[in-house]
């Protein structure tokens, strides 16, 4: 494989030199903590897509319109400047641009998806949006959401929000040395940040997908026998998983859904914002705690358990200062255990389709990665010296 497509591939999935301990998978990708991998899959591709492309496209085919739009919440914008696609792919695109204000230069974001193209995620383009907003306002760091595009607007579907600094590629987060003193402090500051996340009253948003710890269990075992032979570690997750089941009777929550190393923005201060809500559902919020703890979001820094930069002990004592209740660390295995089964179930998936598409090599890459999970999956199951 060359040129652009072999460049996007080695940032977006870094070749593993070796197994144990496996590299880091990079920022571009918002491919996990969707309860349904099927659906995932779908994210996974793309946002494939969007990589490929985020390159070829040097200005906005629409100016006018979306000045427009801008002038909509800001009409003293005098013209749009740096109009430049980032990511996504058929179904969402992402794009910055700087709006020329009376006070000076203003970047923005757009989230947009085209008129007439098939709604895919979990929850719409408006409701990500009223989700920010309610994080906002309940002192999670946040990109403000400065406008969503209405029907009349004839724009499609989507919003613009500001743009925040920070650096949202994990593996520079943990290796950096501009982050070397805020690295230690990080696990406390995500603690606290989910349990701000965690407090916000599902009633006052919009509806979200209620998912509990049994049907995610579940649906993720349908599509590993759909995808795979049986595999013995598998075998074995799945039944200490199943025996291991958090208690039903607590209470659900807002779950962030893909809460983890390369889905925040990170400054020298601290945490600036938390991205990517499409995967945010009403259930089970140790799972957040979990996902921020599996193995694959440590980018090599194995001895790190919490996004490759702190330990779980900083994690919990965050949470639990700033309100978030009590985690028991055997819920938090749960979910660890839990986060690298969906990620190895995806990485089967993506495997599965080599076989029906156009791009064989780059699914089946994604695809080898199940044998990395597997070993992550045995690092808890079967600790050395247990």
């Amino acid at each position: 494989m060359r040129g652009r497509a072999a460049t996007v591939l080695q940032v977006a999935w870094p070749l593993t030199p070796t197994l144990s301990p496996h590299a880091g998978r990079g920022r571009r990708l918002s491919l996990t903590g969707r309860a349904t991998p099927a659906a995932l899959l779908h994210v996974l591709e793309r946002e494939w897509e969007g990589a490929i492309q985020q390159h070829d496209t040097d200005k906005s085919p629409f100016p006018d319109r979306l000045l427009a739009v801008v002038r909509k919440f800001a009409p003293d914008v005098e013209r749009l400047d740096k109009v430049v696609r980032l990511s996504g792919g058929a179904s969402q695109e992402t794009w910055s641009l700087v709006a020329i204000r009376d006070a000076g230069p203003e970047r923005m974001i757009l989230r947009r998806a085209p008129a007439g193209v098939p709604v895919v995620e979990k929850i719409d383009l408006e409701t990500e949006a009223a989700l920010m907003r309610a994080a906002e306002r309940a002192g999670v760091p946040s990109p403000h959401v400065h406008y969503v595009i209405a029907p009349d607007d004839d724009f499609g579907r989507g919003f613009l929000m500001s743009h925040v600094d920070g650096e949202g590629l994990g593996r520079k987060i943990v290796r950096d040395e501009q982050f070397a003193a805020i690295r230690p402090k990080l696990a406390r500051q995500a603690g606290e940040i989910l349990a701000a996340i965690h407090a916000i009253d599902p009633a006052t948003l919009p509806a979200l997908p209620r998912i509990s710890p049994s049907e995610e269990i579940e649906t993720m075992f349908e599509n590993y026998r759909r995808w795979s032979e049986p595999r013995p570690v598998f075998e074995l997750a799945f039944r200490w998983a199943k025996e291991r089941m958090p208690d039903p009777s607590a209470t659900p929550r807002l779950v962030h859904g893909d809460f983890r190393n390369g889905n925040m923005l990170i400054t020298p201060q601290g945490v600036s914002a938390v991205l990517d809500w499409e995967l945010a559902h009403v259930g089970d919020p140790m799972r957040d705690l979990g996902w921020i703890c599996t193995a694959s979001w440590r980018f090599s820094v194995i001895d790190k358990p919490v996004g490759g930069f702190g330990q779980r002990e900083d994690l919990m004592a965050g949470y639990e200062a700033a309100g978030g209740g009590r985690v028991d660390p055997e819920v938090l295995k749960f979910w660890e255990l839990v986060g690298s089964m969906r990620w190895g179930v995806m990485c089967m998936g993506m495997g599965f389709r080599a076989k029906q598409s156009d791009r064989p090599v780059e699914l089946s890459m994604i695809g080898r990665r199940t044998s990395e999970n597997e070993i992550d999956l045995m690092r808890l199951l079967a600790p050395r010296g247990a």
